[in-house]
C-alpha cells in the first residue's frame, strides 16, 4: 500500500489496518522460526507498512489536536 492510499484512510481503518499487519507478522516470524517463510522479505515489508501507517496516525492525531485548539 502507498503513502498516499494509506493517507486517504481514517483514523479508525488504520488503526484496523496496523493490527492486521501485527497479526500477519507473527505469523510469519512464526513460519521463519519453523522453517516454513518461503519470502522473508515480507517480514521486511509489512514492517515498513507497519511504520508508514504509524506516520500518518501521528500526523492526522497532532492535526486533529492543532485544530480543537
Amino acid at each position: 500500500m502507498k503513502i498516499q492510499e494509506i493517507r486517504e484512510l481514517s483514523i479508525a481503518e488504520l488503526q484496523t489496518r496496523k493490527r492486521d499487519l501485527r497479526q500477519e507478522s507473527f505469523h510469519l516470524r512464526l513460519q521463519q522460526q519453523s522453517g516454513q517463510l518461503e519470502k522473508p522479505s515480507q517480514i521486511r515489508a509489512i514492517r515498513r507498512e507497519v511504520a508508514r501507517i504509524e506516520s500518518v496516525l501521528t500526523e492526522k492525531k497532532r492535526k486533529a489536536e492543532g485544530a480543537s485548539k
